[in-house]
């Protein structure tokens, strides 16, 4: 049995991402990459430890405390790293090494290079890939009997090398007492780094065992060191992500023109539309329809929703809500059962009822309102004095006529009215009209007639 150990190496500022931001923390579908290495290394069953620069915050801001950290002070090759976590890792045993910027891994191939390491009896095993392109991947080098005898890092300068289509995928398993001593006796480079793919070249000298063993979906292997590389590891994942909702029971009418985050659940018989994104920690439910041009972030979505051309974030929508075109919720929006929001209408840290409506052309801030409530068009909760904002209350079965400048804070009683074209500044009781400009109270009220504009201003 291995013991289960694992090293990920995430020291390296990737100076070639031209950022300000450390590479391993640059994001692939919402999740930065060094979470996403740890979370496969995790799910291959292995207890790991991050080899990190001594300025670090946003790696351990990521991985908290459920990883252990070794720092690298200077950073002095992929060997250097390593030996930073000689003292957090065990003197026996196997311990599996990979890079923090090869995000596209999965818990199989870790698993199943740490069975082939223990199957083949060697002191090194290393992850290869046979690709028609091998770029400036490390190629490997076997002898006239097929072993695996060094890796050569600079095919550029090595016209045997460059025909070499056998690449180095960054991914080790290493006997542990095999590994501390010959670790420490490599011989620096010219530059002044040591590099773990010396250990293979060693061990070929001392005729010790090295294993390879080929990896079958190469797109598991993309290394990130450039903006490019990164999008191309983000188109990866957002394919394997869609065909994994597909596989679920979500349809998705344009795969390559739908964004969808790691962690976002869709129920089944939910349709996502092109030019989609869902981000965040977002849920979406059964049988909705949601795009196309749509995003939801950071959100909550019912069953048998339909959202069309809107932003949703940070918002709860209950069952049977629709949206759009052209809404905006914003952070806070709770909007219960059967809710309808229409076009051009915005929402912010409100609570709406259970059908109630608000047609088109809206803002509705800082309010608490009730079920069965028509809000006319262009309706607006003047909530910020300036200094402060203030809150609006609209109670059960409230009538907004079109044009109505509700002034916060204020309360609407149940059953109330207001007319087109009202500024409402005072209270309104229930059952009550308000008309006019400042608003006047009418002791009788418009009944009810379904229509989005409201009872008209006598």
């Amino acid at each position: 049995m291995l013991d289960n150990v694992a090293v990920v190496l995430a020291a390296g500022q990737g100076v070639r991402m031209k950022s300000r931001i450390p590479k391993v923390l640059h994001r692939i579908c919402g999740r930065e990459m060094i979470g996403i290495v740890v979370d496969a290394v995790r799910a291959a069953g292995f207890q790991t430890t991050v080899v990190v620069a001594r300025e670090s915050n946003g790696i351990h801001r990521i991985l908290g405390d459920t990883v252990n950290y070794a720092v690298q002070d200077v950073q002095l090759g992929t060997g250097h790293a390593l030996l930073q976590a000689a003292d957090l890792l065990p003197a026996t045993g196997n311990i599996l090494v990979l890079n923090g910027d090869v995000p596209l891994l999965e818990p199989a191939t870790l698993a199943a290079l740490t069975r082939e390491h223990l199957t083949q009896g060697a002191v090194a095993t290393i992850t290869t890939a046979t690709l028609d392109a091998p770029g400036d991947l490390g190629r490997v080098v076997r002898d006239r009997s097929g072993r695996v005898s060094a890796i050569v890092e600079k095919a550029a300068d090595d016209d045997a090398a460059r025909c070499i289509r056998e690449v180095n995928v960054g991914l080790y398993c290493f006997d542990a007492s095999w590994l501390w001593e010959n670790l420490r006796a490599l011989t620096p480079s010219a530059s002044g780094e040591i590099y773990i793919t010396d250990l293979v070249a060693a061990a070929a000298l001392q005729g010790r065992r090295v294993a390879a063993m080929p990896i079958d979906r190469p797109d598991q292997i993309v290394g990130v060191n450039t903006r490019s590389e990164l999008s191309r590891a983000e188109a990866v994942m957002r394919q394997r992500i869609n065909e994994q909702l597909m596989m679920s029971g979500a349809a998705i009418t344009d795969p390559a023109t739908t964004y969808v985050d790691q962690g976002v659940s869709i129920g089944m018989d939910t349709t996502i539309y092109p030019n989609t994104h869902i981000t965040g920690p977002s849920t979406v439910g059964e049988g909705c329809e949601i795009g196309p041009n749509t995003i939801v972030d950071a959100s909550v979505i019912g069953n048998r929703c339909r959202v069309e051309a809107s932003v949703v974030r940070g918002a709860n929508l209950e069952d049977g809500v629709t949206v759009g075109p052209f809404a905006h919720l914003r952070q806070g929006t709770h909007l219960q059962a059967e809710v309808s929001i229409g076009s051009h209408a915005e929402i912010k840290a409100s609570r709406l009822g259970r059908r109630t409506r608000s047609g088109h052309f809206c803002y509705i801030g800082d309010a608490q309102i009730g079920a069965d409530v028509n809000i006319g068009a262009g309706t607006v909760t003047c909530n910020y004095d300036g200094l402060e904002k203030h809150h609006t209350r609209i109670e059960d079965g409230a009538l907004i006529g079109s044009g109505s400048m509700l002034v916060a804070p204020i309360r609407i009683g149940a059953r109330a009215s207001t007319g087109a074209g009202a500024v409402v500044t005072r209270d309104v009781p229930p059952d009550a009209l308000a008309v006019g400009v400042p608003a006047r109270l009418r002791p009788c009220r418009l009944p009810h007639k379904g229509s989005e504009g409201g009872a008209p201003a006598r």
